[in-house]
């Protein structure tokens, strides 16, 4: 299949375009290279540089290589920033998203995978989250993603598009090409690594008082590599119908498991601290990924913590600068 990849050029972007390429579909990587980086492209895929939200640039991509599939990864994705710039994420995702939808009609492309987010579920009434848990986005990252998501049942209904909303918790880990380096750094296993290299000089813990079994939050990662699967899983079943899964190891880890892990693989000290709670954050996110089990056959290769760090410390070991572009 011929396949677009918005944010090609990203961590999961990347992987996905990697996964799709060795599993013989023709790939092509749009990316503005903003958070992107050139060297994380494949070699056997296409590149074009520009915006997901340009429409022209994307009717010509569209055209050019009689693309059938969309995998849109393109996107603003910090909570925190979203918080304190909302309009960057209300309007630069949406219309950025919305944009794209309209160039796929015009160009009668009718598959999508939307790369969606485990933040829809702002405090879950239910741990493991599961598909039929209550939308309440938690910040207006999340919210335009749900907004997307909406406009998803209006094209399936209107112009027979067929989409599947993969909305995922913690991605981690690398393969080995490809791991994760973003400016700045938010996600706790590469800071934990980046703490190893001695390239900061600590790692704070958010709270050590949440009621867990060691205090600290629990959190579900999954491995990049599953993700990448499971869209291509995904992409491969929309011909029975749209779809929406949730997507997860369906366990969690603590911040300290992690980090003792993280000290196991290493074999080096990572110095703590222990830093007030920051506002919002749940005591344990955990998503079910029965559904997807269920009907695709998925299921995670890398479910335990320590391969899932041990792959990112190969990454990151062979790669101490990141990406070179």
């Amino acid at each position: 299949m011929k396949v677009l990849v918005t944010g090609g050029a990203g961590y999961i972007g990347s992987v996905t375009a990697e996964r799709l390429l060795a599993a013989g579909d023709q790939v092509t990587v749009l990316d503005d290279l903003s958070q992107g980086h050139r060297a994380a492209v494949p070699a056997g895929a296409d590149f074009v540089q520009g915006d997901a939200g340009d429409r022209p640039l994307v009717e010509r991509a569209l055209r050019e290589r009689g693309i059938e599939a969309v995998m849109h990864f393109a996107s603003f994705s910090l909570v925190g920033e979203s918080m304190q710039r909302p309009f960057k994420y209300l309007r630069g995702n949406t219309a950025t998203g919305l944009s794209l939808l309209e160039a796929m009609a015009e160009c009668g492309v009718r598959r999508f995978i939307l790369s969606s987010t485990a933040n829809l579920f702002d405090k879950p009434g239910r741990i493991p989250v599961a598909e039929t848990e209550p939308v309440v986005p938690g910040s207006p990252y999340g919210e335009s993603k749900h907004a997307l998501e909406r406009a998803l049942k209006w094209l399936e209904r209107i112009n027979g598009l067929r989409y599947a909303a993969l909305r995922y918790f913690n991605a981690a880990g690398a393969t080995a090409e490809r791991g994760e380096d973003h400016h700045p750094e938010t996600h706790l296993i590469p800071l934990v690594l980046k703490t190893a290299m001695g390239k900061q000089e600590k790692v704070v813990i958010y709270g050590d008082d949440y009621p867990t079994r060691d205090g600290t939050c629990v959190r579900d990662y999954i491995h990049v590599s599953d993700l990448a699967r499971a869209h291509i899983l995904a992409l491969r079943a929309l011909d029975r119908g749209s779809l929406v899964y949730n997507l997860g190891n369906g366990r969690g880890f603590t911040v300290s498991e992690v980090v003792e892990t993280a000290r196991e693989v290493t074999g080096r000290e990572i110095r703590t601290e222990v830093g007030s709670r920051r506002p919002g954050d749940p005591a344990e996110l955990v998503a079910s990924s029965e559904r997807i089990r269920k009907e695709l056959g998925w299921e995670p290769e890398h479910a335990d913590l320590k391969s899932i760090i041990s792959s990112a410390w190969e990454w990151h070991s062979s790669h101490p600068d990141g990406y070179i572009d």
